[in-house]
């Protein structure tokens, strides 16, 4: 008998393949599924069209299958804080503190109740073995590279996790899929945050949680030009939705100070920064002092830049960043750091 090991499975192509691999290598497998949101949901992981799609998987491959409720842990460490960082004019990364809070604590906490060592998901990215110990490092798909939202996992839970997709691109991970006629092999991916429906958005969500309030806009020179119905739904680099006069040249937002109700545009120019500050920043193992590539979005390339005196140094102009998003830190594809940047103003 193998290794007994978890797979989390998202009801996505990605988990069904990675515990398609475990099980042909001959490890012990169980696949477990978290149903985290109750609510409606239409756009990510957690419909319950995705648990059925990940319990058929686990049949098909003849593995034990369980549901494990943490919709209580959802509401309180992802969801509240998503809106509370609305309300106070910040861009939230929900999927990063899913990872933080429920994929690598709770659902860990749930594998040592019963007697699992090691967790697998099928996330792109790559545990590194180095002389300091392991390390997380970007995916072979740099097109599906995961290793920005999974930047928080400290070593212990890197020394217990297995991502057996992180050396495999996308289109190896649908082949075998569909060589093993899994149900997902075709299934669309989940870019969206998941309690967030198309047929209602954010804002629909936002106002039943909290009231959604409206804003001044104004120009950098501190005159009034518009108003926006909910400051919650602003934020930096926000060109429509403005309330701003025809005929006159593209503005973007450039700061959103929800203290004030205030909102400031400025020309596409005025985008740009030589640096940013940093809310917090934690360094995974020793402080690297000089150039690093630094990922301010899940989706976005690395820029070049510093971590200097509690911000960011670039090399070269960079687009403002909204309060609240993550910023990652790479080194020879390996992470070695990670922040929350803070807010920047005009």
């Amino acid at each position: 008998m193998g290794t007994p090991v978890m797979v989390a499975m998202s009801g996505g192509v990605d988990s069904s393949v990675a515990a398609a691999l475990l099980l042909d290598a001959g490890h012990d497998v169980v696949g477990v599924t978290m149903k985290l949101w109750g609510g409606p949901s239409d756009t990510g992981c957690c419909a319950v069209s995705d648990v059925d799609d990940a319990r058929r998987v686990a049949d098909r491959l003849g593995i034990e299958h369980h549901v494990f409720n943490f919709g209580e842990d959802f509401e309180r460490d992802v969801v509240g804080p998503y809106v509370a960082d609305h309300a106070a004019g910040r861009t939230p990364n929900p999927c990063i503190e899913c990872n933080r809070h429920l994929k690598f604590d709770r659902l860990l906490r749930r594998a040592d109740a019963l007697g699992f060592e090691v967790l697998a998901t099928g996330h792109h990215a790559q545990v590194v073995d180095t002389e300091d110990g392991p390390r997380l490092g970007r995916g072979a798909d740099d097109a599906k590279d995961q290793s920005y939202v999974l930047h928080v996992l400290d070593r212990d839970v890197l020394r217990r996790l297995l991502l057996p997709l992180g050396h495999m691109t996308k289109a190896d991970v649908r082949k075998i899929a569909a060589d093993l006629d899994m149900r997902t092999a075709h299934k669309p991916e989940s870019q969206d945050v998941c309690f967030i429906t198309n047929e209602h958005g954010r804002e629909t969500f936002l106002g039943t949680r909290i009231p959604l309030r409206s804003a001044t806009v104004v120009d950098r020179a501190g005159d009034r030009v518009g108003v926006v119905p909910s400051i919650e739904m602003v934020t930096i680099g926000q060109r429509k939705g403005l309330g701003l006069p025809g005929g006159t040249a593209p503005k973007y937002v450039i700061d959103v100070d929800a203290e004030s109700a205030t909102v400031v545009v400025g020309e596409r120019a005025d985008l740009a920064t030589s640096s940013t500050p940093l809310e917090s920043w934690n360094w995974v193992g020793a402080e690297v002092d000089g150039p690093l590539e630094l990922q301010c979005s899940a989706h976005g390339t690395a820029e070049a830049g510093s971590i200097v005196g509690g911000g960011i140094l670039w090399d070269a102009p960079h687009r403002r960043i909204a309060a609240g998003q993550s910023v990652v830190a790479y080194l020879d594809d390996l992470v070695v750091g990670g922040g929350i940047a803070g807010r920047q103003p005009a």
